[in-house]
């Protein structure tokens, strides 16, 4: 019977450090927003804002690498501008 109420007791420890991270997560994503609405309320875009905070993320090579696959995409749909499209068709060569 020992035991089982070490067990609950470790579940119990685990269940409450878990709640107050969730908490401090909480408060750490309260946070990031007040700073996008302090960098929106002057005059910065907040949408461009979250895409570098993302790009920044990720390392070197996975980030050429999606940026290669949006070119090609943007090339097979037509919506790639035309100075990028002369540089497309001279590597496709």
């Amino acid at each position: 019977m020992a035991d089982h109420g070490i067990a609950r007791d470790q579940l119990r420890a685990f269940i409450e450090r878990i709640e107050r991270l969730e908490e401090e997560k909480k408060a750490i994503a309260d946070d990031i927003k007040e700073v996008y609405a302090e960098a929106k309320g002057s005059g910065f875009d907040t949408k461009v804002m979250r895409q570098i905070v993302r790009i920044r993320k990720q390392d070197r090579n996975e980030r050429a690498e999606q940026e290669a696959i949006l070119d090609l995409y943007l090339h097979a749909l037509g919506m790639a501008d035309a100075g990028t499209q002369a540089e497309y068709d001279e590597a496709a060569e």
